[in-house]
């Protein structure tokens, strides 16, 4: 007899997380952030159908089709998944969001919906695939490239990289990570951490595109990253219930043991890998990015976090009950109710 698949809470197998088959180059980074997603949901017990993924346009943005087989899904324009999330977060309170967006959909043409997403609070985990160019359209320099990299076709890049991940926590982002697809156990531990956090979390996953930026002089390429990661802490992440602790714990030593609990219980617990960083400190996130940047450092890690202010939902004060659930009734005034608006204005 064939052996029984494993299942998790939900009595599904990991295959009933997956997508249609990839159509990206082999070896692309973005397969194995989706691998990682896929892992991630079903170790959590992720209902599909409370869960909408979106994206924009780019390689990254074609990935949504590759997991979550049976969530909602929204693939927008160029740009503006932002705009579409927020609405979907705020018609359905109770859907997990999940966006997948890229260095050029996120960091050129949709920066200012990024920005305005994050300042908003929209409820939503927001993973960045970044590889540094435009693989879709043949490799162009990205607003996330190196200055001063050099590509066949395009000559030097004589622009400074943007750091989404400062950009995000500038913007008032209450969770920021950066990850490596080729480190999988870490992209998966900060995927699930971010799905437990109540607002915006953006996840900046560097991810070598294979065919067009992927020379060792990049440090978006495989080899570099994999010879230049620098990980800030070790990162464990335990559901709700599973760890007892709940304040900063210190242990005798050389090692720092930061217990961050989430706003549903679950805890990320990380001990110190190689420097001395406190995620929950704002200054020392946007210095520590910033020397990072300076020193052309590959950091990797949960990069901030602080306790969840409120959503965008919050803010308007819409109704716990999702409006896509309210009756006719509830959502549509009566004539009586216009007609005494109306003669207000008079």
């Amino acid at each position: 007899m064939p052996p029984v698949a494993k299942t998790n809470a939900l009595g599904l197998s990991r295959e009933e997380y997956k997508g249609v088959k990839s159509t990206l180059c082999p070896g692309c980074g973005h397969d194995s952030i989706s691998n990682q997603i896929i892992s991630a949901m079903y170790d959590l017990g992720i209902n599909q159908h409370n869960l909408i993924k979106l994206s924009g346009i780019g390689c990254s943005s074609k990935t949504p089709a590759y997991f979550l087989g049976r969530a909602h899904s929204f693939n927008s324009v160029h740009g503006r998944m932002p705009s579409v999330a927020t609405g979907a977060t705020l018609a359905n309170r109770n859907l997990f969001a999940i966006g997948v967006s890229g260095d050029g959909d996120t960091g050129s043409i949709g920066m200012g919906q990024f920005k305005h997403l994050v300042r908003r609070n929209v409820p939503m985990v927001y993973i960045i695939e970044n590889n540094g160019v435009y693989g879709l359209t043949k490799g162009q320099f990205s607003a996330t490239s190196d200055a001063g990299q050099v590509l066949k076709y395009y000559g030097k890049n004589e622009l400074p990289a943007i750091d989404l991940c400062l950009e995000a926590i500038v913007g008032g982002a209450t969770f920021v990570a950066r990850s490596f697809s080729g480190d999988a156990k870490q992209a998966q531990t900060l995927i699930k951490a971010a799905m437990s956090h109540r607002g915006t979390a953006v996840v900046d996953i560097i991810s070598p595109c294979v065919t067009f930026n992927n020379n060792p002089g990049s440090n978006k390429s495989y080899d570099y990253g994999k010879e230049n990661e620098i990980p800030i802490h070790e990162i464990t992440y335990y559901e709700r219930g599973a760890v007892p602790d709940r304040e900063e714990i210190t242990i005798e030593g050389d090692y720092d043991v930061i217990t961050v609990e989430l706003h549903d219980g679950s805890h990320v617990r990380m001990k110190k890998a190689g420097r001395d960083h406190d995620p929950r400190s704002r200054a020392q996130a946007i210095t520590l990015l910033e020397k990072a940047q300076i020193e052309q450092e590959f950091i990797t890690g949960l990069i901030y976090y602080e306790e969840p202010r409120p959503t965008l939902a919050d803010t308007l004060n819409i109704t716990d009950v999702p409006l896509v659930h309210l009756p006719d009734d509830k959502l549509r005034p009566s004539k009586d109710a216009l007609l005494t608006l109306m003669e207000s204005y008079k």
